[in-house]
C-alpha cells in the first residue's frame, strides 16, 4: 500500500507541476462556465424553473457539472500526446502500478477543477447566489468525482485510439448529450413527459439533481441519495476499466 500511494503520489506531482506551468490551463478553464454564469444567468431571474430554490441554485449546480463533464473528458487529449513521444510506454515498463499511473493523473485533474469550481462559485456569490456552505462543499465533492469518472474514460479512450481525429468525434457525440438530457442548464423538471422520462436513463441526471439539493440545503433526500449511490458506481467502474486499458492497451 505504501509504494502504491508513493507511486500515485510521485504520478500526481509530475502531472500538478505541469498544470501549474500553464497559467492558461487553470484560467481560461473556467471560461464558459462563467460566460453562462454572467450572460445566462440574469436571463433565469425570477422564472418559474420548477425547482427548489432561486434561480442560481439552479443554475449554478449545473454550470460546476459542466466543468467537470467538458474538461474531463477531454483530458484524454494529452495522453495521445504522450503516446506520440513514447512517453506512455517508458512509464509502462517501470514497476508502477497501473491504478497509479491512473489515479495520479485523474486526482491532478479533480483538484484543478475543483479549483476552477471554486473560482465559479466565489463569481456566483458576486452576483447573488446564496447557499449554505455544506452544500456548497457538497457540490465541490461531485465536481472531484465526475472528473475521476470521466477522466478515467477519457483516458482509456485516448490509449485505444491512435489520433486526436479519432478521439474528439467520439468526446463531442457523448458530451452534448449528457449535457442536454442530465438537465444542466434547466431542470427537466421543465421537459416534456418523454423528455423528462428519457433523461433518467441519463446518469449525471442524478448528480445535478444532488447538487441542486444539497444548494438548499436539503442533505437526507432521495436526490442525494441516489446522488450518492450513482456517482459511487460509476467512480468504480470508470476506474476499474481505465486501469485495465492503461495495463493491456497496445501490450
Amino acid at each position: 500500500m505504501s509504494a502504491f500511494l508513493s507511486d500515485t503520489a510521485l504520478i500526481f506531482g509530475r502531472y500538478a507541476r505541469q498544470t501549474l506551468r500553464s497559467k492558461f490551463q487553470i484560467l481560461f478553464g473556467v471560461l464558459m462556465p462563467l460566460l453562462y454564469l454572467l450572460f445566462f444567468g440574469p436571463l433565469l431571474t425570477d422564472l418559474p424553473l420548477g425547482s427548489r430554490g432561486d434561480s442560481w441554485q439552479v443554475l449554478v449546480p449545473g454550470l460546476l457539472l459542466q466543468l467537470g463533464l467538458f474538461g474531463a473528458s477531454y483530458s484524454g487529449f494529452a495522453i495521445i500526446i504522450e503516446k506520440q513521444f513514447g512517453v506512455v510506454e517508458r512509464m509502462r515498463v517501470t514497476p508502477v502500478s497501473r491504478l497509479a499511473l491512473l489515479l495520479g493523473r485523474v486526482l491532478r485533474d479533480a483538484a484543478l477543477f475543483v479549483f476552477q469550481a471554486v473560482l465559479l462559485v466565489v463569481a456566483a456569490v458576486a452576483m447573488g447566489l446564496r447557499a449554505p456552505l455544506g452544500g456548497i462543499l457538497i457540490g465541490f465533492a461531485f465536481v472531484a468525482a465526475l472528473t475521476v469518472v470521466l477522466a478515467s474514460l477519457s483516458y482509456a479512450l485516448a490509449l485505444l485510439v491512435s489520433k486526436p481525429h479519432e478521439f474528439g468525434p467520439v468526446i463531442n457525440a457523448v458530451s452534448m448529450p449528457s449535457m442536454l438530457l442530465s438537465g444542466l442548464m434547466l431542470p427537466m423538471a421543465l421537459a416534456p413527459g418523454w423528455l423528462d422520462v428519457l433523461s433518467h436513463f441519463m446518469p449525471f441526471r442524478y448528480l445535478v439533481d444532488a447538487v441542486r439539493a444539497a444548494y438548499v440545503g436539503d442533505y437526507a433526500s432521495t436526490a442525494m441519495l441516489y446522488g450518492v449511490l450513482t456517482a459511487a458506481a460509476l467512480t468504480l467502474v470508470s476506474v476499474t476499466v481505465g486501469t485495465r486499458v492503461f495495463r493491456t492497451a497496445g501490450a
